[in-house]
């Protein structure tokens, strides 16, 4: 199969090399999920492991030929030269590479004359005639093979002539491209586009561009590689990969289309980039980092009220790029920073039409400003913004039920079982009702409590179900005595929704989140407040 765009390639290594940072371990299901992910992005290249290296990889490899059928991009096979003394044909883990079917090979070869004298154990011509008789082995089977320079960047300022010579030998026994890879990540810009234009002068190889982000550069130096004329970038999703990663293909990509006028993905993927860059985190559990460029959370978030009243002139005054051109959106901040335009503009994201009426405004922002000089935070706690909002544009506050009093118990035996208990009085539609509730702990006591008491006049509530629970001890004072701020995440399986409780007790400040978090779900399900 023959990539969409065969003149510029993105390959991706997310399912290998990817799959090396510490912490993240993919199974057999989770390589092909993440393969049909990153095949709807339109990536040209999709390397999916080493073949007959490891029982999970060649189980992929197998299951691959009939799983996954790719619309977009060509199945990538990983492995390395032949072995020093033995013949390609003879060499297991290049036969099992030829076995595989898949359409491309990479193969991996040392470009560094020390790596060749202290890794490989080898002579220097060997090295050649390996990466030479490895290539033409699996060329002569039909597969497109390129080749890895490993250390190439290294290897270069070690011995120029040599990796030189590497490069040469690749492209003679028929390698479609020689990646130049920074292997250690050590790399800087302007240097490493010297050496590509040098390579490029030198041969007349097509050159890739695989690099590490050891010292923050991978984007910086996969681009300056493309400036320098290399046709073909590697780089991993969301910068997956060993130490500090490699290169964030997504945010190559989009640098790519976006700023450099290149257009490398199918028509209309570059939309996807934040779904899919969010799915696959979701299948790798690795949370994915809110300030990650074009895709994160926080990549088009504002939070000064200076910048507020300029976007809500024109966004572009304070953004690069439009955050739907990569599926994303503008998010507004609200905090002590925030000014009227956050407000307002905020108040519209949250699609709630404060019709124009500065009063009610001011009025948000003096309580969030002051709430905020108590240990308050909207910023990740939009439900609990929401409900301020309302109340004040109501002129009273949503409410559906009220938390007369609460108390919790907790009880801990000699084999050490721990058993949390909560009872809540709670007055609703003119009844006040007893609850009571178990949990493993006495939040998630008073929740279910909260929740079972309720459940006779909203049974809807049924359907909630609290999802994250965070603490955080704040500044100003000493040890438990301290102020403490909980932000709780709730789910009613069709959205979740954050909101906050500050209070010097971490219970009270929980059973304050989670009030508001239960009347943010009844209005969810477009219940109508008592009041």
């Amino acid at each position: 199969m023959t990539p969409v765009n065969d003149s510029f390639h993105v390959y991706d290594t997310t399912l290998r090399d990817g799959a090396q940072q510490e912490g993240l371990n993919l199974s057999v299901h989770d390589k092909l999920a993440i393969a049909r992910y990153l095949d709807d992005l339109g990536v040209g290249f999709i390397e999916g492991g080493w073949p007959g290296a490891n029982p999970k990889d060649t189980e992929f490899f197998a299951r691959a030929q009939t799983e996954l059928k790719l619309k977009n991009a060509t199945f990538v096979a990983f492995g390395a030269t032949r072995r020093p003394g033995v013949a390609a044909a003879d060499d297991p883990l290049l036969r099992a590479l030829a076995d595989s079917r898949a359409a491309a090979v990479t193969l991996v070869a040392k470009s560094h004359d020390r790596h060749v004298d202290l890794a490989l154990k080898t002579n220097l011509d060997e090295n050649l005639e390996m990466i030479r008789s490895s290539i033409k082995f699996l060329r002569d089977g039909g597969q497109r093979v390129f080749l890895d320079a490993e250390h190439f960047f290294d290897g270069f300022r070690s011995n120029s002539a040599y990796a030189l010579e590497v490069v040469r030998t690749a492209v003679e026994a028929g390698a479609d491209v020689v990646a130049l890879c920074d292997t250690n990540g050590g790399m800087l810009p302007d240097e490493l586009s010297d050496i590509v234009h040098k390579v490029l002068g030198e041969t007349s190889a097509r050159l890739g561009i695989h690099c590490h982000n050891d010292t923050g550069c991978a984007v910086a130096n996969s681009l300056a590689a493309v400036s320098a004329g290399v046709t073909h970038v590697q780089g991993t999703l969301n910068g997956y990969g060993e130490r500090t990663g490699n290169a964030d293909l997504v945010t190559i990509i989009a640098d790519l289309e976006l700023k450099m006028g290149k257009k490398v993905l199918p028509e209309g993927a570059l939309q996807e980039s934040f779904r899919i860059s969010h799915a696959v985190a979701e299948v790798t559990n690795v949370a994915p980092s809110a300030r990650q460029p074009y895709v994160g959370v926080s990549a088009f978030a504002h939070k000064a009220g200076l910048h507020a009243s300029a976007i809500k002139v024109d966004p572009a005054m304070y953004q690069h790029e439009d955050p739907s051109s990569v599926g994303n959106d503008m998010r507004m901040l609200v905090s002590e920073m925030a000014g009227r335009a956050s407000i307002e503009l905020k108040s519209k994201e949250l699609g709630i039409d404060i019709g124009g009426d500065k009063e009610v405004v001011v009025r948000v922002v003096e309580r969030v400003k002051e709430m905020e000089s108590r240990g308050f935070t909207f910023e990740a706690a939009d439900a609990s913004f929401e409900l301020i909002l309302r109340e004040e544009i109501a002129g009273k506050k949503a409410e559906f039920f009220i938390i007369q009093d609460w108390k919790t118990t907790v009880d801990g035996d000699v084999d050490g079982a721990v058993t949390s208990h909560a009872t809540v009085t709670i007055k609703a539609n003119g009844e006040t009702i007893v609850a009571t509730g178990s949990g493993n702990g006495p939040v998630n006591a008073i929740d279910t409590a909260l929740r079972s008491g309720l459940k006779k006049f909203y049974p809807e509530l049924e359907k909630l179900e609290l999802t994250d629970y965070k603490v955080r001890i704040l500044e100003g004072r000493l040890g438990t005595g301290a102020i403490t701020r909980v932000l709780v995440e709730t789910s009613d399986g069709d959205g979740s929704w954050s909101t906050i409780g500050v209070h010097e007790n971490v219970i009270a400040a929980s059973a304050m989140a989670l009030e508001d978090a239960v009347t943010y779900g009844l209005l969810r399900q477009g219940r109508k407040p008592e009041n």
